[in-house]
């Protein structure tokens, strides 16, 4: 049996910077690449040349999807697969594609492969957030893209979990054309789907907007969602709202909203011990990183935040257990957060921290 066959799909504009370093990451396992571009005044296309003839225009409106649904409209081959410009595929996750390619795909049952999206990375390069997105759908199946802004692809069928990990290497600055997109929407009287809901939060949050975001969350909550992490989501956004207007009693009746949807989650349980650090009630914060340790990484979630399930309890737990004057109890945790991420200006500023708390106990003595 031939393998199946793969077209990448990606739209751009002025992505001179890093669109080569993102196609040179997927010519291994890729039968064709579909450029289109929304308006590009420097060499992004002269870049994509190099590596494809198939390169459209396509006149900006304001909205992601119709952008994403006219590139996948031009691909030819068994399966679709979409990225963008400033992201990259890691040498093993091609092997790993390519070995879909032949093994798993070939058969075409598979209607959409779901990978992990790396999206956020601290200054020292440590993971911060990973979410579980459709990367690659059976072109037969028609899937089309929804939400002006933040745009998801709308799959159904079956669907093939795998841990093949895509990175997001963000280079721009956070700029405000996004929700600018939605506040023109908005005047013309669009129709939010609940993506762009979703999303339309998040923007207004992002510009600190906290009080208008507050209220989106909110109605979010008690809306239908067919994913009970996207209201686990909803809640967790309201408590960081919360914690912002330093309304932190209501931040934490978000954060227990969240235990009548699922069990617990590191990140609701971190949110909890963040939020008694600022009542500075050191027990129950370390309740509640303790809690968040000892909670197995979950394989259902479409996002999880990587630290609370590895070292950001521990780093917390050192500090909590510093102001306590627990030096032994916050240098093991210290010590074991250095395991996920050594020679971390956490883990170091830690050891300092605890270095000047020994000498002063010391001397009180």
């Amino acid at each position: 049996m031939s393998s199946a066959t793969i077209s990448l799909c990606m739209i751009v504009k002025n992505e001179e910077e890093v669109l080569e370093r993102c196609l040179e990451t997927v010519t291994s396992f890729t039968d064709e690449i579909i450029i289109v571009d929304t308006g590009s005044t420097d060499r992004t296309k002269e870049i994509a040349s190099k590596y494809t003839t198939k390169i459209f225009d396509f006149e900006w409106i304001d909205d992601f999807s119709k952008a994403r649904n006219f590139s996948f409209s031009k691909a030819t081959k068994d399966y679709i697969m979409w990225l963008d410009a400033d992201d990259i595929v890691p040498k093993e996750s091609s092997i790993h594609i390519n070995e879909l390619k032949k093994n798993y795909l070939s058969d075409h049952k598979m209607d959409c492969v779901m990978m992990d999206y790396q999206t956020v990375f601290d200054a020292e390069g440590n993971l911060i957030t990973t979410l579980r997105r459709e990367r690659l759908v059976k072109r037969k199946c028609n899937f089309q893209w929804i939400g002006i802004v933040h745009e998801t692809l709308n799959v159904s069928g079956k669907a093939y979990i795998t841990d093949i990990k895509i990175k997001h290497m963000k280079n721009k600055p956070y700029s405000n054309q996004y929700i600018k997109i939605y506040e023109k929407a908005i005047k013309q009287g669009h129709q939010f789907s609940l993506s762009d809901k979703f999303q339309y939060a998040y923007e207004c949050f992002q510009h600190k907007q906290y009080e208008k975001a507050m209220k989106l969350y909110d109605a979010l909550t008690f809306e239908k969602l067919d994913i009970k992490n996207g209201k686990i989501y909803a809640y967790l956004k309201l408590a960081e709202c919360y914690i912002k207007c330093n309304e932190l009693d209501k931040a934490i009746s978000s954060c227990l909203h969240t235990f009548a949807l699922d069990p617990p989650k590191a990140e609701v349980c971190c949110r909890l011990g963040h939020i008694y650090e600022l009542k500075k009630q050191f027990h129950q914060a370390i309740g509640w990183y303790k809690i968040a340790f000892n909670i197995d990484i979950p394989v259902d979630s479409a996002y999880v935040k990587m630290p609370c399930y590895t070292w950001l309890p521990h780093i917390r737990l050192c500090i909590c257990y510093m102001v306590l004057r627990n030096v032994s109890e916050a240098r093991k945790h210290n010590e074991i957060a250095a395991q996920y991420i050594p020679n971390s200006t956490h883990v170091i500023d830690n050891e300092r921290l605890l270095q000047k708390l020994d000498s002063k106990l010391e001397n009180n003595n």
